[in-house]
């Protein structure tokens, strides 16, 4: 089975510090990391905006999310 290469960019965000205490609280509330809340709140962001790619499957054909 083929691995999935997954390519991950870092950068740096500037937030206020209420803003980021916002996150951090609603992080603990979901059991996630802040890295990973704001992962989840931008990914989330993509999928209604209709703005993420699609995924294509295993036979080559694209696949709607």
């Amino acid at each position: 089975m083929a691995k999935k290469e997954n390519k991950i960019k870092n950068f740096i965000l500037r937030v206020d510090s209420d803003t980021m205490d916002a996150i951090e609280a609603w992080a603990a509330d979901e059991f996630r990391s802040t890295n990973g809340q704001l992962q989840w709140i931008i990914t989330e962001a993509l999928r209604k905006a209709k703005r993420l790619p699609k995924k294509k499957k295993e036979n080559g054909t694209e696949e709607e999310k």
